[in-house]
């Protein structure tokens, strides 16, 4: 069964992928520079604090002289000391960091009166939509008959699923790739990333600069949650950019009698901090019980779905989900895609905080029946192939047997009736060969 990973990266990691020309660009803005700095592991952070202010080269071996000696390993570990390398900040992201630390920075936009602003929600509400939203969008990927008010998804975020997340034939619904059902059983936020990373990836296709869009969505991580900003201070590019990230719960949209505003969500204000940050545990919902029972605590739909991708769901009361994991269950998540590994890890990330302390928090002889039964699938591996027979001589047989193994192409031979299978790749050969031999 072919195995699809999904990789969810931070905006540190996509800064560090771009073009030095881009780099130099982004490091013009010093929230950018400064999202970048807190991102940074504490040894990182020692370095660029201590370089920022130092306008030569510095030597690797100063450098060691800077760190305490519980450090000294990580710090031989991240610099190379072998060809007596020396070590700057980027000019570009030292200027405008220390114009940041000693004069301070301002957004280019400012948060709106209380007079003018109406219905602003508390923060509780504020989360409660931002969840909701991100689940209604959620559902909306598995299918739009289980939403009861569809979300209006752009073309841009459609091509985002499109690309590994959805697949669509001809007049028929979109459908979940194997991709797509593995990033459901992704953590919250590492879902976000997968999500905000391919929508940046795909940007230039839209005639979109990467680099405006990342300056924009770090820039907007540090507006304060709960405020209202007026949208008339975007751009057009940012005005259409506002509008998704409204679809996926990082921001709400208001509108007032003369003026609309967005409200950033925490997810919005995340986006500047890496995953390692984020990885503080959150409030688990389900309990999983040696006779592979399972007891969801939750009124989500989503919930509810993503157990079904797993589990035999068996009835729904108003806050519980009960269900059971079955052989045949297994085998059709098995068949979608998914990994036991991946279904074992989301029993444990979002086990119940009544089970969450105990070790092993899953049942072991639930996981290792779960594993068990992905290894059954994974005894018979299927091989695309062509098969011989009706050869003229069995010397034009056994030279085709010859043929097939130069090419590291022979599957299986039956010399007694002179019958062959070889892989796909290496048909072509096998049959020109043949074709020599009339």
């Amino acid at each position: 069964m072919p195995e699809v990973r999904i990789i969810a990266k931070n905006f540190m990691d996509m800064v560090a992928s771009m073009p030095a020309m881009k780099l130099d660009k982004l490091f013009e803005n010093g929230f950018i520079c400064e999202a970048i700095l807190r991102s940074l592991p504490p040894l990182a952070k020692k370095y660029v604090l201590q370089l920022l202010h130092i306008d030569v080269p510095v030597a690797a071996k100063l450098l060691e002289e800077w760190v305490l000696p519980d450090g000294i390993s990580k710090h031989r570990v991240a610099i190379d000391r072998k060809n007596e390398k020396t070590y700057k900040v980027n000019p570009t992201f030292q200027r405008s960091l220390q114009k940041l630390l000693v004069h301070g920075g301002t957004l280019p936009r400012e948060s709106m009166p209380s007079n003018i602003t109406v219905r602003l929600p508390n923060l509780e509400d504020l989360e409660a939509y931002a969840l909701e939203q991100w689940e209604c969008f959620l559902l909306q990927l598995i299918s739009s008959s289980h939403v009861e008010k569809p979300l209006n998804i752009s073309s841009s975020l459609m091509k985002v699923f499109q690309r590994r997340l959805l697949s669509q034939r001809d007049k028929e619904a979109p459908k979940l790739t194997e991709s797509g059902f593995q990033f459901l059983l992704m953590d919250t936020n590492a879902q976000l990333w997968y999500i905000i990373r391919e929508y940046i990836s795909n940007s230039e296709e839209r005639g979109v600069d990467a680099a405006d869009l990342i300056s924009f969505m770090l820039e907007l991580s540090f507006h304060v949650i709960g405020e209202a900003y007026n949208i008339n201070t975007l751009t057009d590019f940012q005005r259409n950019i506002i509008k998704d990230l409204a679809d996926l719960g990082l921001v709400k949209l208001q509108q007032g009698r003369k003026e609309s505003w967005f409200i950033p969500t925490k997810l919005a204000t995340n986006l500047s901090v890496s995953l390692s940050d984020l990885s503080s545990r959150k409030q688990g919902f389900v309990v999983v019980e040696t006779n592979f029972r399972v007891y969801a605590y939750s009124s989500s739909k989503l919930h509810c779905e993503i157990l079904r991708l797993f589990s035999r769901i068996e009835y729904t009361l108003p806050n519980l989900i009960v269900g059971a994991i079955t052989k045949e269950s297994l085998y059709n998540a098995f068949e979608n895609g998914i990994t036991a590994d991946q279904i074992i890890s989301f029993l444990q990330q979002n086990a119940h905080a009544r089970v969450a302390e105990r070790i092993p928090s899953v049942p072991e002889n639930v996981t290792d029946q779960i594993r068990l039964w992905e290894s059954d699938l994974n005894r018979v591996e299927m091989t695309e192939a062509y098969y011989y027979d009706e050869f003229p001589s069995r010397e034009v047989f056994e030279a085709a047997c010859d043929c097939a193994r130069e090419w590291n192409g022979l599957l299986w031979e039956d010399s007694k009736k002179m019958h062959m299978v070889v892989k796909t790749e290496v048909h072509t050969y096998v049959r020109d060969y043949l074709r020599r031999q009339k």
